[in-house]
């Protein structure tokens, strides 16, 4: 189950160069390239797609490329990926490369390891609060 962002186009296998270094131009100007393994549709599976879709749509909407990988389908990308545990987000670009484990449903987490900075509101008693 490989797809890329949330438009569920085919990605092909494993990126070539050319598509590394134009996936890297694409980060230089504030891109995310997203792996998410998961092992079959389990409920932790589930909640880990439906956390990083929800955290790309809120914080990320059109500046990222996330892909779903089945390591029951395709055990040779938990090799190449060095995945040990399901599910498991893969943060590929911008570097530094980054890896989370989980359902993924510690938001805050996920945010300040991936270094999206949130969006803040202020309430009616002018006290900032993140959104």
């Amino acid at each position: 189950m490989r797809k890329k962002n949330s438009d569920n186009e085919e990605a092909h296998p494993h990126d070539s160069r050319e598509s590394f270094e134009l996936a890297l131009h694409e980060t230089a100007h504030g891109d995310y390239l997203l792996r998410l393994y998961v092992s079959g549709m389990t409920p932790n599976s589930r909640r880990a797609i439906e956390n990083i879709r929800s955290i790309c749509a809120e914080h990320l909407d059109g500046r990222y490329q996330l892909e779903i990988i089945d390591i029951y389908q395709q055990p040779i990308f938990a090799k190449e990926g060095q995945i040990v545990a399901a599910p498991t987000l893969v943060k590929e670009l911008p570097p530094p490369l980054r890896k989370f484990i989980g359902d993924l449903s510690h938001k805050e987490k996920i945010l300040l390891g991936l270094d999206i900075r949130t969006k803040r509101k202020t309430d009616e008693n002018g006290t900032s609060h993140t959104a």
